[in-house]
């Protein structure tokens, strides 16, 4: 099942860090099957404050998502993110396509 990095950042300051961080986190995905799916679009607010960027990266599975974050490759260039932005960065486990709201209302298997 598809999982999710997903990251809300703010105050971010563009910089060379940025800059470098950006043209090399694209390498680091491919071995993952990680993609982009938002990269701080516009965000059109329906209800509540929303401020910063929203980032979501799509993997086929939760063990890829966290192999890709533990990678030597992205480890070496999250620094330059990390001393240029705040924010909030977790993994998230996707749902099955015929996934339905009242799912959640099921006893948790185990």
């Amino acid at each position: 099942m598809a999982a999710y990095a997903v990251a809300h950042l703010t105050d971010v300051s563009m910089g060379p860090d940025v800059v470098a961080y950006l043209e090399g986190i694209d390498g680091t995905l491919r071995p993952y099957g990680g993609r982009f799916l938002i990269h701080g679009g516009r965000v059109e607010r329906l209800e509540g404050r929303w401020s910063g960027d929203l980032i979501v990266i799509e993997f086929p599975s939760l063990a890829l998502a966290r192999q890709w974050y533990a990678s030597p490759a992205y480890q070496a260039i999250l620094p330059l993110r990390l001393r240029h932005a705040k924010g909030l960065a977790f993994l998230v486990d996707g749902v099955p396509a015929d996934h339905r709201a009242t799912d959640v209302l099921a006893p948790a298997a185990g």
